[in-house]
């Protein structure tokens, strides 16, 4: 959507805080031991206990309140009994409902002990999601987000996921502009307007460059066992610096 007054502003401010606020929790609640189900339902508390609804669930009727992957697995991940334990790669995927705006939001955890592999790569991811949302300004071709997210992580020895991207949010999970890419596409000249809400998120890979379905139908893996760290914000489009919602 592209924002056309104050009070728009103002309530995907509101959900954007909400679903920061549930990122949080779940992030500093993930250790040894507890359960991705365990961790999920910490999400949906923080949620329900703001009045906002699952996005997930109220778009697609996901079989749960959050999207929780863990390793291999790159997005999608559905919250169960799988327990986590040192050195996993836990990513945090939280959007939601209020009031009929949405915001969406994800980080990635390494439970220590951890590679220096994997600390590395989510600091790239988080560094390339950082150089990318500042490429989101009015006028800039939104082939310079993709430029920059695959430009960093290609400079420290990572690839990126090119069939999963960041699109456009609002008044629904998914909307246009669809398919803004993690790596550069010259044919794609479509121009960022002043106003406009972005879900802008990086899956920076160890090796893979694509993912493949699991059997349960929801979640994607890489086909190699690549490990994936993904970071998301959802930022609103200006003349200048961009507004991130999601921020903490």
């Amino acid at each position: 959507m592209t924002i056309s007054s104050d009070s728009e502003l103002a309530a995907l401010k509101k959900i954007g805080n909400i679903v920061a606020l549930a990122r949080e929790e779940m992030m500093k609640a993930v250790k040894p031991g507890i359960t991705t189900l365990e961790l999920d339902r910490i999400g949906e508390r923080v949620l329900s206990s703001y009045g906002a609804a699952s996005a997930p669930k109220h778009e697609y009727n996901f079989p749960g309140a959050t999207c929780i992957s863990v390793n291999d697995e790159v997005a999608h991940g559905i919250p169960s009994s799988k327990v986590i334990r040192e050195g996993d790669s836990v990513n945090i995927d939280v959007s939601a409902v209020l009031n009929g705006y949405f915001a969406d939001t994800g980080a990635t955890v390494i439970v220590e002990p951890a590679s220096a592999l994997k600390r590395e790569l989510c600091d790239c991811s988080l560094s390339a999601l950082t150089k990318g949302i500042r490429k989101a300004k009015a006028g800039t071709r939104i082939n310079q987000i993709g430029r920059a997210i695959y430009h960093e992580a290609k400079s420290k020895g990572f690839t990126v996921i090119r069939d999963l991207t960041g699109h456009g949010i609002g008044r629904k999970l998914h909307e246009e502009p669809s398919y803004i890419l993690n790596y550069f596409d010259i044919r794609d000249n479509r121009i960022l307007n002043e106003g406009l809400v972005l879900a802008i998120e990086t899956f920076v890979s160890t090796g893979a460059e694509h993912t493949v379905e699991d059997k349960n139908g929801w979640t994607l893996r890489t086909p190699d066992k690549s490990i994936v760290a993904q970071y998301e914000h959802t930022v609103v489009v200006t003349k200048g610096e961009p507004i991130i919602l999601t921020a903490f």
